[in-house]
């Protein structure tokens, strides 16, 4: 029986994809696990189990065929169909989360977005329409979806992410500063924007500090 794929796998794939279909790579037929392993920041051994789970084989003077790579890669996370992705929150921010998305993968189709602002629904933003979150169930039912992102201000993730699980999503990808608490049949992957600034700055103060204790004048 095949081992199920964890979720660190996958995101590994998904990182391996995007540097492979990196436009400054473009006409780079082979790579190593060595220089792949490099751009994504993982160890080569690393690279190699996950290649080898994808069932491709390298060359020893030339590398991975990267056009194999990408195929393998996408019979592993993508689906066979286009999968289809409902956006709430059409701020500035669900905005440029809609542009981003658009085009970025052939199988990922953002098919609707939602706000609370009158006057924003009805509205057509990137091609993608919006509408009221009365009408959450109804579209997530019509298209299938069973995912969504959440681009909504902290005071109102909780509420939104209640309503999206509740007309039948069980993935959210949450850009809202702020903890969901949902049934554990959903899975949710958190980005908060500012912790990862902070951890940042952080990390460039330590560093400044510690030059300057190492190099004093």
């Amino acid at each position: 029986m095949q081992q199920p794929i964890s979720m660190r796998t996958i995101e590994r794939l998904s990182r391996y994809r995007r540097v492979l279909t990196d436009p400054s790579r473009q006409g780079v037929s082979y790579i190593f696990s060595h220089t792949l392993a490099a751009l994504v920041q993982v160890t080569p051994s690393q690279v190699r189990r996950d290649i080898m789970g994808l069932g491709c084989a390298g060359n020893p003077t030339r590398g991975y065929r990267v056009e194999e790579l990408l195929a393998a890669i996408a019979t592993v996370v993508d689906d066979d169909q286009p999968q289809p992705v409902i956006l709430v929150g059409i701020g500035k921010l669900g905005s440029a989360l809609l542009n981003f998305f658009r085009g970025h993968r052939p199988n990922l189709q953002v098919v609707a977005a939602f706000d609370n602002n009158p006057e924003k629904v009805n509205r057509i933003y990137q091609g993608v329409r919006c509408y009221t979150l009365e009408d959450l169930p109804r579209i997530v039912a019509a298209e299938r979806v069973s995912a969504a992102i959440l681009a909504v201000p902290a005071t109102a993730a909780q509420e939104a992410a209640n309503q999206v699980v509740f007309a039948g999503v069980c993935g959210i990808l949450n850009f809202a500063p702020a903890p969901l608490f949902l049934p554990a049949h959903v899975h949710v992957e958190s980005i908060d924007l500012t912790t990862a600034l902070e951890k940042v700055l952080f990390h460039t103060r330590h560093h400044a500090l510690s030059s300057v204790v190492l190099n004093p004048r």
